[in-house]
């Protein structure tokens, strides 16, 4: 982003308005200056002229605002002699970012639009001031009490065993009321440190909740979003972040903010207000790439079709560059997802030789390079390259693919293609298949959603993600492969990754010495209940959106799979009737002449049904059709 330079003499006015006789410099009137671009040694002299007193946090707020040095010597200069320096905390956090969800029930949104914004200011308060990136004690004036500070040491000794025992037993005797947030943090740092997922991350929403003006705020937030990203599930991190006002959040913490809340607004579908938030990740920072992402699904669900592409295009061409192996996997999920979404909107306005283009661009190695094979079918399709889109099909039912993608959607094309060869008999093989092997599937899924179908049964959603998700659940005729594509949907995989890991961080703690396991853990079993079953619930839901989606699209395929069979019927009374009409009509096939010849560049392998993996996309029929 350029900066706007304002021209000498307007700065020098502004230099001129914050005059000593005015009122006491602030950090934030001084950054008024830097950032309009006031010389700094204008600034330097107004700070010496003031004659103000600067307390340490101002120099604080200089410091983490990037003010020249200069500056930051002239304030240090006039510091109190009285006022102590902050402790710097023991370990600096650094965060991680996380994918997109959701927002949760409704319930749950309910209950937060209901409670006051989180750090709204108020009359009278101070503005808030970030704390240095090295810090992390600034509420902590003066010594610990001596419980605190042993458990501390503790902790930063590598015992978070005892670390955690202690900082327990003091939340739960109320020991130090004032020093409550310091306990939370440590608390949520210990239960990482032992891998206890999902009981820091609740020890750490309770330090978010105290606000951003918390001096621990913005330390617990980059852990939370870390053990988000882990799970796969930040729906609560996304709810907490949507009551902060904007104007409150830490500038160390805004990007993975800005992100959060630019999701949260997508899923609320305010499109432009998610996209003004997207628009505000900074290109330096690892959010960048999917903020940018989203940029471009808004644009495209806008109709900024020329935008969207820009917008993915940028992604599409990212350096495949990360600090972990995950990060690295999801960058090239972004890309490919990035060129698919082009190739879509090449082909919605029909210029499907050019959505080929992008199609082709998607890795073989891809998660998504069955489905970008399977639209691209559906391209040479409307381009009557039929044996082509008919070799494109046969990829997908190879066992490379077929257990494990589940795009009912390809029969239904495989059959239209041959029907526009005029190939009524495999048309109609095809179609007969089709509907014995998914109907079955589409009654089951109408029954199971039709017990949640009310109110009361919306309440028991939780059932629902048992009956397919359990371990001991009923046989059922929906494929593995549906269930691959269900989980898909990141809400759903999210929460079932983290039920998962709950289930795991319970034979954990279980796993430890009794005593630490009757105080602390009995502590944790309780509040893993309790947010297992509002997980397992919200999965539930989510599941029931999810099948509600897929019964309607399978009932749209087993439709029109009977419009076609009617149609064949059709094409069939009119080759009888024709035949009928001219009695001497000879068999035409007998004199054509078929040349299987192909170019120069290419090798020609009749196939004999056995599958290769380097062969795969490569396949072309060579049917003539039986049009005439």
């Amino acid at each position: 982003m350029k900066s706007h330079l304002l021209p000498v003499a307007p700065a020098l006015a502004l230099a001129l308005l914050w005059s000593p006789s005015a009122h006491a410099l602030t950090c934030e009137e001084i950054m008024n200056m830097v950032n309009v671009n006031v010389p700094a040694s204008i600034v330097v002299e107004t700070i010496d002229s003031s004659g103000d007193k600067f307390t340490s946090d101002d120099i604080r707020c200089l410091t983490n605002e990037g003010a020249p040095a200069e500056i930051v010597a002239a304030a240090k200069a006039l510091m109190q002699k009285d006022t102590a320096e902050e402790p710097a905390a023991s370990e600096p956090v650094r965060g991680e970012t996380t994918k997109s969800t959701k927002s949760g029930t409704k319930a749950e949104d309910e209950e937060y639009q209901n409670t006051e914004a989180i750090g709204a200011k108020k009359s009278g308060t101070k503005t808030l001031q970030d704390l240095p990136e090295e810090g992390g004690d600034s509420e902590d004036e003066g010594r610990d009490p001596e419980g605190l500070e042993s458990a501390v040491k503790a902790y930063n000794a590598k015992k978070p065993l005892t670390a955690s025992y202690e900082l327990h037993r003091m939340l739960q005797e109320n020991q130090y009321p004032d020093k409550e947030s310091k306990i939370l943090y440590y608390l949520a740092r210990s239960l990482y440190d032992l891998e206890m997922y999902h009981s820091s991350q609740y020890y750490f929403i309770e330090v978010l909740k105290k606000g951003p003006s918390n001096p621990y705020f913005k330390y617990a937030l980059p852990k939370l979003v870390s053990i988000a990203k882990f799970t796969g599930d930040e729906s609560d991190l996304a709810r907490i972040v949507a009551k902060i006002p904007p104007e409150e959040f830490p500038r160390s913490a805004r990007n993975q903010l800005y992100y959060l809340l630019g999701v949260r607004l997508y899923e609320q579908d305010k499109l432009t207000e998610a996209r003004k938030y997207f628009g505000q990740v900074s290109d330096k920072s690892d959010l960048f790439t999917r903020s940018k992402y989203f940029e471009g699904v808004i644009y495209n669900k806008q109709g900024k079709l020329k935008s969207a592409v820009r917008s993915f295009t940028d992604v599409a061409r990212t350096e495949a560059s990360a600090s972990t192996q995950q990060e690295l996997e999801e960058l090239d999920r972004l890309r490919d997802l990035s060129l698919m979404n082009i190739a879509r909107i090449y082909y919605s306005i029909e210029n499907f030789k050019d959505a080929n283009t992008y199609y082709a661009y998607v890795a073989r190695d891809s998660r998504y390079w069955p489905q970008s094979l399977f639209e691209s079918a559906w391209a040479n399709f409307m381009l009557s390259d039929l044996n082509l889109t008919l070799g494109q099909l046969l990829t997908l039912e190879s066992p490379f693919y077929n257990k494990d993608e589940f795009v009912p959607e390809a029969t239904v094309l495989r059959a239209l293609t041959f029907f526009n060869l005029c190939e009524y008999e495999d048309v109609d093989r095809i179609l007969l298949d089709f509907d014995a092997r998914y109907r079955p599937m589409h009654a089951e899924m109408k029954d199971f959603l039709k017990q949640y179908s009310t109110e009361e049964g919306r309440k028991l959603a939780d059932q629902a993600y048992d009956r397919y998700f359990d371990p001991k659940a009923a046989d059922t005729v929906l494929p593995k492969s549906m269930f691959t594509r269900v989980l898909r949907d990141q809400e759903l995989a999210g929460i079932v990754t983290h039920l998962e890991i709950m289930d795991r961080e319970e034979a954990l703690i279980d796993s430890q010495k009794s005593q630490w396991k009757d105080g602390v853990g009995e502590q944790l079993h309780k509040v893993i209940s309790e947010d297992r079953e509002r997980l397992k619930r919200r999965a539930g839901l989510a599941l029931l959106q999810e099948m509600v989606t897929m019964t309607t699209y399978l009932g749209d395929l087993l439709t029109q799979a009977e419009i076609i069979r009617f149609e064949v019927i059709d094409a069939k009374r009119g080759i009888l009737n024709y035949m009928m009409s001219t009695p001497d009509l000879s068999d035409l096939s007998k004199d054509v002449d078929i040349n299987y010849g192909t170019s120069a560049n290419k090798i020609y392998w009749p196939f004999n049904g056995e599958f290769w993996q380097d062969e795969l996309g490569y396949y072309r029929y060579t049917e003539q059709g039986s049009c005439k």
